[in-house]
């Protein structure tokens, strides 16, 4: 049987972290699967599942656009998307760019510059469904507003930082913060869903 292969988009952002935390969690699942970096069509399309590290959102997207990614992206049975990530799955930006887009897939409201500048990045303790864990928010966009559909998956007081929605068959996950740096749980949760609809 040949392997299936989780993607990690490697245009810029924390790949190399998002790589090691995967393998880790494909270890702790003992799954059959490959990690690899994604900067094609033809390597988004060896994939059952894509990882979307933080960055600069409107770099990620012109990037994607150049290699012509988007229509194979959607195709996908898992993408999961932290920080910049969760900015490129959203169907509602505030302050975005003019020239702008994104996957336009999960039902959420995002404000992109919500946090302001990299200095003002924090770490803090927060529930989540998984227990409480330690969350990076590295200029961090922040989700407004849900739709019916989006299950929450972690929030800070009335602050949502993780949620979930099937759009078309593809389990997306949208986080603020930075898992791939404190914990595995969020990877593994993320790997076991998209190997069930696949």
């Amino acid at each position: 049987m040949r392997k299936k292969n989780i993607g990690v988009l490697a245009f810029h952002g924390d790949v190399v972290e998002h790589i090691k935390t995967t393998e880790k969690a494909i270890k702790n699942l003992k799954l059959q699967l490959s990690v690899i970096p994604v900067r094609t069509k033809e390597e988004v399309e060896s994939c059952i599942g894509l990882i979307i590290p933080g960055g600069e959102s409107t770099t990620l997207d012109k990037l994607c656009r150049r290699e012509n990614m988007y229509q194979a992206m959607k195709k996908l049975k898992g993408i999961f998307g932290t920080c910049a990530g969760a900015i490129m799955l959203a169907k509602h930006i505030l302050h975005k760019t003019p020239e702008q887009q994104t996957l336009e897939l999960m039902d959420i409201t995002i404000d992109r510059n919500a946090y302001g500048r990299q200095t003002e990045s924090f770490q803090k303790n927060i529930q989540t469904e998984f227990g409480e864990m330690s969350a990076i928010f590295i200029r961090a966009p922040k989700i407004m507003k849900v739709g019916k559909n989006v299950k929450i998956l972690a929030k800070d007081g009335n602050e949502i930082l993780a949620c979930e929605e099937i759009v078309n068959n593809t389990f997306c996950i949208s986080l603020t913060f930075h898992p791939e740096l404190t914990s595995t749980a969020y990877h593994e949760y993320f790997l076991n869903r998209t190997l069930s609809s696949s």
